[in-house]
């Protein structure tokens, strides 16, 4: 089938290129001129892994190409993929302008019969109002069919969760266009649920609402462990042994942040206020992860007595392991609080560094090692599980720092390893280790 994919973000980008890895002819559309020079040029502008594989694999192929112009992406498209952001505005709501805007181009660029399929996450009953406003703005009277497929792609494991995903969700009121998108993501042969438009924009809502607070609960379990003296790795291993919870988004750590749990859970947190049918539940979710971002900071604090003059290295910048993605990243407000109170900070990670320099302060100095942003420094404060932070060897920390104390905030290491190599260790939820005197 031939299909336009509007935006190359995370979202646009992976969908276009597996689209085109099963076999559809895709156009990537983005009014981003610098993104598509780069990707015309084979170059992905996103870091996620085995997506330059499938860039050149299908640019080989003439599977796919990119452009900024509508006419050209949008001409005998039979299925057109919002994938455009949807930010957070003040109040918690989703942004849709950008949305609306790729719809108007949508409505003036028009000439066939088309299904537009809509990828970004977007408030309930927003599906209703494109299908309406293409309708409304339409330079031709062609028939415009919109269905909802939510996406569910974990960033650093996107190309992989598109291929082996748990379900495909397809909502509409178009039986027809439901079934043609379903015969689309057939190749994947990952289960499709089919439904209404409002039950698949709220599957999306609810299923990032429900692990959001999974990780909430077991960070305040992990806190309540510290004062009882439990170890809440264990805690966390016997509750997910459970079927009925299983053990999935139960690591304690420093909170979730990212493009995704953050904004979805501000969105439909401000639609119950709207509907007035307040979301207690979450908005607890919300505050224990705004609170947990401060944990590690106050444990810096207390135990150097304070901050000033205190060189930190930092490892990890990304809100996760495997993308360069800093959108709510943990580091963030962390690096800023800890300016703030006098500590130098030295910072290092395999992949978000340039991003991490438009938003972070000038008074941070990078690394492109890990031994580099160790040597010298007081102590190092763990924030992305990062593999290449986990497999390095303790003795180094030993060596680089100048004293031995990691501050751990993705619990990245045994204590019994910590203890047997002389550490000063301080995680989440677990016995603080100390080395023998």
């Amino acid at each position: 089938m031939n299909i336009a994919v509007i935006g190359t973000g995370y979202v646009g980008l992976v969908t276009g290129l597996c689209l085109a890895q099963v076999g559809h002819y895709v156009t990537c559309i983005d009014i981003d001129t610098n993104k598509i020079d780069q990707l015309q040029k084979g170059h992905s502008p996103i870091y996620e892994e085995g997506l330059d594989k499938l860039l050149r694999e299908n640019r080989q192929q003439k599977r796919i190409e990119f452009t900024t112009d509508y006419d050209m992406g949008l001409a005998d498209k039979q299925m057109i993929l919002l994938a455009v952001g949807t930010p957070q505005k003040n109040d918690g709501s989703a942004d849709l302008g950008a949305l609306f805007s790729a719809c108007r181009a949508i409505a003036e660029h028009l000439s066939t019969d088309v299904i537009v399929v809509t990828k970004s996450t977007v408030p309930i009953g927003t599906n209703e109002r494109i299908q309406d406003y293409i309708k409304q703005h339409a330079v031709n009277n062609n028939a415009v069919s919109v269905v909802s497929v939510p996406e569910f792609l974990r960033q650093g494991s996107a190309v992989q969760d598109t291929f082996h995903g748990d379900r495909i969700v397809i909502g509409g009121e178009n039986t027809e266009a439901v079934e043609t998108v379903a015969e689309v993501y057939q190749p994947f042969n990952i289960p499709i649920i089919k439904t209404d438009l409002r039950s698949a924009e709220m599957i999306k809502y609810a299923s990032n609402a429900f692990l959001a607070a999974k990780i909430s609960f077991i960070n305040e379990v992990a806190n309540l462990c510290e004062r009882a003296g439990a170890n809440i790795d264990d805690v966390s291993r016997g509750v997910g042994m459970d079927k009925r919870i299983g053990n999935h988004f139960l690591k304690a750590g420093t909170g979730y942040g990212g493009s995704c749990f953050p904004k979805d859970l501000s969105a439909i947190i401000a639609y119950g206020r709207k509907v007035e049918q307040p979301l207690s539940i979450l908005e607890c979710v919300q505050r224990v992860n705004e609170k947990q971002m401060d944990i590690l900071a106050g444990k810096v604090s207390k135990r150097f007595r304070g901050l000033k003059g205190i060189t930190i290295a930092v490892l990890g910048l990304s809100f996760k392991p495997n993308t360069d993605d800093m959108r709510n990243a943990p580091s963030i407000p962390l690096i800023q609080k800890l300016i703030e109170n006098g500590a130098n900070i030295n910072a290092f990670d395999p992949a978000a560094t340039e991003t991490a320099k438009t938003l972070l302060s000038d008074k941070v100095f990078y690394y492109e090692t890990i031994d580099g942003a160790l040597k010298g420094a007081d102590c190092s404060i763990i924030i992305t599980d990062w593999k290449e932070i986990i497999d390095y060897p303790i003795k180094l920390f030993k060596k680089h720092l100048a004293r031995p104390i990691i501050f751990d905030g993705r619990n990245c290491f045994s204590l019994k390893i910590m203890k047997e190599n002389g550490m000063e260790y301080y995680s989440i939820g677990r016995p603080a280790i100390f080395p023998i005197s």
